[in-house]
């Protein structure tokens, strides 16, 4: 019996930021020679406001989404004949549709903007839940993004020894092998113990034992994955300050950046962490939360 291989998910609703997820969603369908699935919403909103003109019939507005769901996924066949297309109109909330279509997916890919709610908010409600609580990889492509033609590609990555990270480390090393890039694996620390062996408030630290551990710390973190693809080039980045403002300085030169749902900080009741949360409001380029 063949298995079917998990499809990637681009999450659509026509906006342009969809369009934009759209394309990414191709691009990475194409390099990791998977199925690619079209996915859009189809909410009926219902008002008690009185219509200027005839009322359509909700069958025939539905053909209408499919038709024009199936003419984007015709022109995608159109540029890329080898890529399996399929199409996939759910009824429902776009959140919920994307949640259960994804249950099996290798990853959801979405715009930070769709055609709802406040458009002055960087990140839409729907990038937000499916972020938090879908089961595979969320790639979030910010509004009006278009990637910078750079030499060697980068993907960044976060690292702070926790199992989030280190599915992020493996998820970050299989999209620079399939980029051709180099990954950066930035780890940050706050500020170190604080000791009053010579008088109140005297910071006694040693500054290079630190770097050292966190050096160790990556090294480690990154051994397993860098094992598995011998031919991706990576380095580390050691940051003083919070790990969010290390990773979103990185987001105005990098092609990706990949950071696990939770990290070591913070509640654990929580399913997207502070610095994920951070990172996905703000970045500059396509960001992944790994859960």
């Amino acid at each position: 019996m063949t298995t079917r291989p998990a499809p990637i998910i681009a999450g659509y609703d026509g906006s342009t930021g969809s369009q934009d997820a759209l394309q990414w969603a191709t691009a990475a369908a194409v390099r990791a020679m998977a199925p690619l699935l079209i996915v859009e919403a189809f909410e009926l909103v219902i008002t008690t406001r009185p219509t200027p003109g005839h009322v359509v019939p909700l069958e025939a507005l539905r053909m209408a989404r499919q038709n024009g769901l199936n003419a984007v996924a015709e022109s995608v066949r159109l540029h890329h004949p080898e890529l399996t297309v399929e199409t996939k109109l759910v009824g429902g909330p776009a959140a919920r549709a994307l949640l259960e279509a994804a249950e099996d997916a290798r990853m959801i890919v979405l715009g930070s903007r769709g055609l709802g709610g406040w458009s002055g908010l960087l990140v839409g409600s729907v990038a937000v839940q499916v972020t938090t609580h879908a089961q595979c990889p969320v790639v979030v492509v910010p509004h009006d993004y278009r990637r910078a033609a750079r030499p060697t590609p980068t993907v960044v990555v976060g690292v702070d020894g926790s199992k989030a990270s280190a599915r992020a480390i493996d998820f970050a090393f299989d999209q620079a092998e399939a980029l051709h890039a180099e990954v950066v694996a930035v780890h940050a620390w706050t500020s170190p113990y604080l000791t009053y062996a010579d008088g109140a408030s005297m910071l006694q630290f040693d500054e290079q034992k630190i770097k050292d551990e966190a050096r160790l710390l990556v090294a480690e973190s990154v051994a397993g994955a860098a094992a598995d693809h011998p031919d991706v080039r990576w380095t580390t980045e050691l940051a003083s300050g919070s790990a969010a403002r290390a990773l979103l300085q990185r987001t105005e030169s990098a092609d990706l950046v990949v950071v696990g749902s939770r990290g070591r900080g913070g509640f654990t009741g929580l399913l997207l962490g502070s610095v994920g949360q951070s990172v996905l409001h703000h970045a500059h380029c396509p960001i992944a939360v790994v859960h």
